[in-house]
């Protein structure tokens, strides 16, 4: 009898899977490096739900894991040196907010598997080989921003069909930010509508570029995505309201912060997903072998109070489209 129970023991503790056992050792470090302030409601939601990924894959914060945050507060030449105070704490695994970031945790010697939340176009930016093979110790999600912009130039002209000038707020520390908006310029060209660009260099001149964009009196204001801009949205939002410039994003959180619109992958969704590469890679999984994912939902989220203080009249037709309206 009690052999047979020592056996039993023996293999209830060999088909205990990686994730099971990992709760009966010291909790593993996890590095986060994030593009914007520790407070703000674009990084406390982030964090938020890292964690609730993790949670539904049976990691517990505090037990299996401790998430160490570092923050550029939109100083992206921070970024290898918060990627260096990370890697002396132990982390096995960095999730990374944006391509500097991803860049910075790449130069890390020895190597740390990282996993990519929301990034642009990252075969473009030569973060990964291709989206099917990452190769090297990178791996993570995309967000298809490079494909957004003929729909949102569609949503914009339906909303303000009078439209001549849209500002393009943009980070030049952004490598996809060029391309991007040449894209924009290109597409809306072919409409009449002028593109005139507005640099974002540090969170602290958000005010003097928005009061350089009121001298200029834009019909439309466009987010280019980046997550250190987005950091800024509830900022961002206010101002727009205040200049009475209708804003448009890709981001569906910066409709809930009092923009206008957005159509794009919920950024909440891709960060809940992050959640699976690091149970892959604590399984055992290199992720360099982890194919990139990409969005298989795209909402259109519009904020009708934000219309009705703008003076701007939102079509039936677009209303009934979309995935979130905010009364």
């Amino acid at each position: 009898m009690q052999r047979r129970k020592f056996m039993k023991l023996v293999g209830a503790a060999t088909a205990a899977s990686p994730l099971e056992a990992l709760a009966q050792r010291v909790p593993i470090r996890i590095g986060l490096l994030a593009s914007g302030s520790a407070t703000s409601h674009y990084t406390v939601n982030l964090i938020k739900a890292i964690k609730q990924g993790l949670f539904d894959f049976g990691l517990i914060d505090g037990r299996d894991y401790l998430l160490l945050p570092r923050y550029a507060e939109g100083d992206y030449e921070r970024f290898p040196a918060l990627a260096q105070e990370l890697a002396q704490t132990g982390i096995t695994i960095i999730l990374a907010h944006t391509i500097a970031s991803v860049r910075a945790a790449q130069k890390l010697n020895p190597p740390i598997s990282i996993v990519m939340l929301s990034i642009n176009d990252p075969v473009g930016a030569g973060l990964v080989a291709s989206l099917s093979k990452p190769a090297g110790n990178t791996t993570g999600l995309a967000n298809l921003e490079e494909d957004l912009t003929t729909k949102l130039l569609e949503f914009q002209r339906s909303i303000v069909p009078t439209a001549r000038t849209m500002a393009a707020l943009v980070n030049p520390r952004n490598p996809t930010h060029s391309s991007f908006l040449e894209k924009l310029r290109a597409q809306a060209e072919v409409f009449g509508i002028q593109v005139l660009p507005a640099e974002l260099t540090t969170p602290g001149a958000l005010e003097d570029v928005f009061a350089g964009l009121a001298a200029q009196r834009p019909n439309l204001l466009q987010i280019m995505s980046d997550s250190g801009i987005f950091d800024l949205s509830e900022r961002i939002a206010a101002l727009a309201l205040m200049h009475r410039i209708p804003s448009f994003a890709t981001s569906p959180d910066f409709v809930g912060e009092g923009g206008l619109l957005a159509y794009g992958a919920s950024r909440r969704r891709l960060f809940i997903r992050s959640a699976y590469y690091v149970k892959r890679i604590l399984e055992g999984a290199r992720a360099g072998d982890l194919p990139v994912e990409q969005p298989t939902r795209v909402e259109l989220w519009i904020n009708v109070r934000t219309a009705k203080a703008l003076n701007v009249v939102v079509p039936t037709i677009l209303l009934a489209q979309a995935d979130e309206v905010i009364e």
